[in-house]
């Protein structure tokens, strides 16, 4: 006698909505996969026909791991390395990665730390705080978010033009992070308002009960639990900052200036056949935001943790 498996419908829908997201996920990572793939590939292997996508093929074998022709042409390319006798020993004197990338994390730094900061207090005053045109306030602030920075665009090409023909001293890079502080704080405020909203006041309150001041309490119990919150605005902030290309291509005059993104357009132009430094260059751009995550999800989680607790 033969036993029939049979399934409940909860199983089937855990099967069912497993093997969607492993599917869509996998989907979703293809791209990365291919892009890592053809940057390792030399140019040959990459315009080659019929097209392969391990470049491991012999005239006896389709696949053969031993003669793989894996190729490091395009971060050669995109590094320039060179050897000199002092430290360091081996120097890397592209501009991808000797400007370009020391520019955006400068624009990315700044503004993602100031809006962190600017955002954690204002969402705590409008959270914590009665006063008049409070209302109107928040209204104004929400009504902010939704301006595209490309419609202002022109404005601020026109507004930094007039400002270099004035007096006043100008400075490109600020002017830059001033542009993404105020386009990215208003929705910060408002992430930063609801995460301090739901964090009870009796915590502050007991505090202060205890003996803490106002600003004791904030510092030592509302901001400990508000950390999560906190990080997730600097995260979203620093990775809006780093893939943004107009404001950065627009606003800054000088190439020496201008963000990471600008790079990689530069190198589209007389680089558009050598897909392997396009590949190269995308993944050295996207390698300093995977680090970043790495590093701040494990403080991300265990802030998230904590504030658990203490609420």
């Amino acid at each position: 006698m033969v036993r029939t498996l049979s399934l409940s419908p909860k199983t089937w829908r855990s099967i069912f909505l497993n093997g969607f997201m492993v599917t869509f996920l996998l989907v979703a990572m293809l791209p990365i996969f291919l892009t890592i793939i053809i940057s390792f590939k030399s140019h040959k292997d990459i315009i080659r026909k019929p097209p392969v996508i391990f470049p491991c093929d012999t005239p006896a074998s389709a696949f053969d791991l031993r003669a793989c022709r894996w190729s490091v042409e395009g971060y050669e390319r995109v590094l320039v390395p060179k050897l000199t006798n002092s430290f360091p020993l081996i120097q890397l004197t592209g501009r991808m990665f000797r400007i370009y990338i020391p520019n955006t994390l400068l624009y990315a730094l700044s503004t993602a730390i100031g809006v962190t900061v600017m955002a954690g207090m204002a969402g705590f005053a409008l959270s914590r705080f009665r006063f008049g045109l409070r209302r109107a306030l928040m209204i104004a602030v929400l009504s902010i978010t939704g301006v595209p920075l490309l419609t202002n665009l022109l404005a601020l090409y026109q507004l930094g033009v007039t400002l270099r023909k004035t007096p006043i001293p100008f400075n490109d890079r600020a002017y830059l992070i001033f542009v993404y502080f105020g386009f990215y704080l208003p929705l910060s405020i408002w992430i930063a308002k609801g995460f301090f909203d739901t964090i009870p006041r009796d915590l502050e309150e007991a505090a202060m009960i205890d003996g803490a001041t106002p600003l004791g309490a904030l510092r030592h119990v509302t901001m400990p639990a508000a950390l999560p919150g906190l990080a997730a605005i600097f995260l979203m902030t620093f990775v809006n900052v780093w893939n943004e290309f107009l404001a950065g291509y627009l606003l800054v005059t000088k190439n020496e200036l201008k963000p990471v993104m600008f790079g990689l357009y530069e190198f589209l132009g007389p680089n558009i056949i050598n897909f392997q430094m396009i590949a190269a260059s995308c993944i050295l751009i996207a390698l300093p935001v995977v680090i970043i995550f790495q590093v701040a999800r494990r403080y991300f989680f265990m802030a998230m943790v904590e504030g658990a607790i203490k609420g």
